[in-house]
């Protein structure tokens, strides 16, 4: 079987997210994608089968399979649209968020997501002792969102993974202000087997429903400031985010099972 190895939301190879992708003509077995995961040992792994006219596209962390990824679906739409479907821009994925769609425009892929409603919480002392700083706000969607005074305090937080764990949500995303870029963040995953996540598509379907409101400002310039880091660039509409980004190749192998 045919795998390729994507660095997602950027433009040369040992930045951005890498995520595997895997086009298959038809379904493996859970127990075979999910030890496909875990002997990748990256954040996510993706699997997709044409259904029709659209793909079906499941997604997988070494903690098991997620309901939405980012940097995985957009290095699926670059490996489909490069060596799959040369000629098509624009890709339909069926998945367990619903009814995806990326398409190309120039070296950029948008895709095309929903944005997750915010609920304010309060600040507790298990926020504060996890990542390691006093949150200005914090909220949650399907992760936990908190707003950090600086990008500065961003860049140098070193969070408690064990305590992370503890925390409502399925990841820890922190973000602020950006100097260069409209915000910038980091996201952790313990509760995905993944300590930090390099860029973080999902997030910012956290991130910049948040932003765009306190900016006023609809379109964004996002950076994820992690070791690796990346560049998302993104439009809020309400219900939905368009993120779009770069992609390039790492590898691409055969798997022999």
């Amino acid at each position: 079987m045919r795998q390729y190895v994507v660095d997602a939301f950027s433009d040369k190879v040992f930045e951005g997210n890498p995520a595997a992708v895997c086009v298959m003509d038809k379904w493996l077995p859970d127990e075979i994608m999910m030890k496909i995961t875990i002997e990748n040992c990256l954040s996510e792994t993706a699997f997709a089968v044409k259904e029709g006219s659209a793909y079906k596209l499941r997604w997988f962390t070494p903690g098991g399979e997620i309901d939405l990824c980012g940097h995985a679906t957009l290095a699926t739409a670059y490996v489909i649209t490069k060596f799959i479907e040369s000629h098509t821009t624009e890709v339909h994925f069926k998945t367990l968020s619903g009814l995806l769609a990326v398409v190309k425009k120039g070296d950029l892929l948008e895709m095309d997501f929903p944005a997750y409603d915010l609920k304010k919480v309060d600040i507790t002392n298990t926020i504060v002792e996890a990542i390691g700083v006093r949150p200005l706000e914090v909220y949650i969607g399907r992760d936990l969102l908190c707003i950090l005074k600086s990008e500065e305090e961003v860049r140098n937080l070193n969070p408690n993974q064990e305590k992370i764990n503890s925390l409502d949500g399925l990841l820890l995303h922190v973000t602020a202000r950006g100097k260069e870029f409209d915000c910038v963040s980091r996201s952790f995953a313990p509760k995905c087997n993944v300590p930090e996540d390099p860029v973080c598509g999902s997030g910012h379907c956290h991130i910049i429903p948040f932003w765009a409101k306190r900016l006023k400002k609809n379109k964004l310039v996002a950076y994820q400031s992690s070791p690796r880091g990346g560049i998302l660039y993104c439009n809020y509409q309400g219900e939905r985010v368009k993120i779009s980004g770069k992609a390039a190749l790492y590898s691409t192998a055969n798997i022999n099972f």
